[in-house]
């Protein structure tokens, strides 16, 4: 196994790494609306927090050889499901590949941010 490490992307904010890979898949971490340089939240609505979002997801698959394009499976978290339209207008956009996808609203996220997301991607 591999740790994946950028710094276009936040730090991890506890125990666990960015990514990880083994063989050729990519394992990320659930990523928020931090700011790399700052940890700071970006954005105030679900739409500029999920290009945030997206943008430290790129950094991380980038570090990793890979793209939206290889990504095969995300799970997405939302803290209202209300915003589930808004999130999918950002989304779409960046995984044009349409891959596998859960997608649930839940209580709180960390930072009290509005959505995560991790990806499982492939390297080839």
């Amino acid at each position: 196994m591999k740790t994946i490490h950028t710094n276009q992307a936040p730090a991890a904010i506890g125990p666990y790494s960015q990514a990880i890979m083994t063989g050729n898949m990519l394992f990320t971490s659930g990523q928020v609306p931090l700011c790399p340089e700052t940890g700071n939240v970006v954005g105030t609505t679900i739409t500029e927090q999920a290009e945030q979002v997206m943008k430290n997801l790129s950094s991380i698959l980038e570090e990793a050889g890979t793209d939206f394009t290889h990504v095969v499976k995300t799970t997405c978290f939302l803290a209202d499901m209300n915003d589930f339209a808004a999130f999918n207008e950002v989304y779409a956009k960046y995984f044009t590949g349409k891959p596998a996808r859960s997608c649930v609203a839940v209580k709180t996220l960390p930072k009290n941010v509005l959505c995560e997301v991790e990806v499982i991607a492939v390297t080839e």
